[in-house]
């Protein structure tokens, strides 16, 4: 019998990660690495955090030496995008009108920025941020200094891109359609910490807004449904993400906000799996499907398709987890984001130095917790989730008592 035959569909970390851990566990058969871009698996935090910030090179961001693929025989096939796959025939087809056959199909196609979608946005000097061009474009325009930059979305990535800029010395106002910035990951009270980090260091805010246009004219402007206009060098779209799941959609897998799995990264159709942010798995934990768009989600589900494809016990048990570095704030989150909403939020440390950790609280159980610039508690933050069990809200909140004790 022939060796059986892997094809990754998507050259992130997250296909990366599967190849990766196929063959750190022994597997011998065909891996094929197909990429809809021409460079070789990189991460994506570096794209708004290091290297825009000038302070790493962008190969600092890839996931391997571009030798390693060739050393693992694994089959890196740049500028090839997936389109459909027959599930009968196990065959995927590809660009150009080739097909692959597969015995293992894992869908690894990520997501793609979503566009700012009004008038005048199509303008050279709207900038998105999903991959390295994109990044190495809004570097450029950034480290010039001195120019009016308006960052449309007050998430993290528009938040991270807001310190960048201001780190260049240019002029930032952040647009936010939330009356907060971040309400929507952490809450109001905590994004307001973020928001008068912003604001100390010179960050203008149009909270509650919505951008209407971007008129190109003599002076380029971002246009709010107020009637304001406000004069614009650079515009950076930091509106989120969607999955990229047309593959599955075209060939009739399950697809809910994401491409369903199960907790092993399975798919609705046999042998197909989906990995990253495409993927929508079911995490055991909590008893529901949730899609992360974080690059430790990426290397998480890599990991457990990869045992899933090998026959052995495969489930999705990680806590998700993120970071942040803007200015001197430092963060690390890890916990489950539906299970926020309406808990109460237990604070150690003190929040007005920016030094503290939030701990998330529903009927008295940690469901999520964020330090920031408090270091190597993530572990003891993870291990109260997992426990699930009642925690004394006062003990939490006194710094005097060991997090490890509880």
């Amino acid at each position: 019998m022939s060796e059986p035959t892997v094809v990754i569909a998507g050259a992130g970390l997250a296909g990366a990660t599967v190849a990766t851990e196929l063959r750190e566990r022994g597997f011998g058969g065909r891996i094929l690495l197909l990429g809809a871009e021409e460079h070789h698996p990189y991460i994506r935090p570096p794209l708004s955090k290091e290297f825009l910030k000038g302070e790493a090179g962008i190969e600092d961001a890839d996931v391997h030496p571009a030798e390693w693929y060739a050393d693992n025989a694994v089959e890196f096939i740049p500028n090839v995008e997936a389109g459909s796959f027959e599930a009968d025939a196990h065959e995927l087809f590809v660009s150009e009108g080739g097909r692959i056959t597969y015995d293992s199909l894992v869908l690894a196609t990520g997501a793609r920025a979503r566009p700012l979608g009004v008038p005048g946005s199509g303008h050279g000097a709207v900038f998105p941020l999903r991959t390295r061009e994109d990044s190495a474009w809004l570097r450029a325009a950034l480290e010039v200094g001195g120019r009016r930059v308006v960052i449309v979305g007050s998430g993290w990535i528009g938040m991270e891109v807001a310190a960048a800029a201001r780190g260049y010395g240019n002029d930032v106002t952040v647009i936010g359609h939330s009356a907060v910035p971040l309400s929507g990951a952490i809450g109001r009270e905590l994004g307001g910490v973020f928001e008068r980090l912003h604001r100390d260091n010179g960050v203008a805010f149009r909270n509650g807004a919505k951008v209407v246009g971007v008129d190109g004219g003599e002076e380029q402007h971002v246009v709010l449904a107020s009637g304001e206009r406000i004069p614009a060098d650079v515009v950076v779209a930091g509106v989120g993400a969607s999955p990229n799941s047309l593959v599955a959609e075209r060939s009739g897998a399950a697809v809910a906000e994401g491409v369903l799995t199960d907790k092993g990264m399975r798919t609705s159709i046999d042998d197909v799996y989906a990995v990253g942010d495409v993927a929508t798995p079911f995490l055991p934990a909590i008893g529901r499907h949730l899609r992360s768009q974080h690059w430790a989600n990426a290397i998480a589900s890599g990991k457990v398709a990869a045992h899933a494809i090998l026959g052995e016990r495969a489930s999705y048990d990680d806590i998700p987890y993120f970071y942040s570095d803007q200015y001197d704030l430092g963060m690390e989150y890890s916990g489950y984001g539906p299970l926020t909403a309406g808990a109460r939020v237990v604070y150690r440390g003190d929040v007005d130095a920016r030094e503290f950790i939030a701990f998330w609280l529903r009927n008295d159980r940690v469901v999520a917790g964020m330090n920031v610039n408090v270091w190597d508690v993530q572990d003891d933050i993870q291990r109260l989730i997992r426990l699930g069990e009642h925690v004394d809200a006062d003990r939490l909140a006194d710094r005097d008592v060991d997090l490890a004790a509880l």
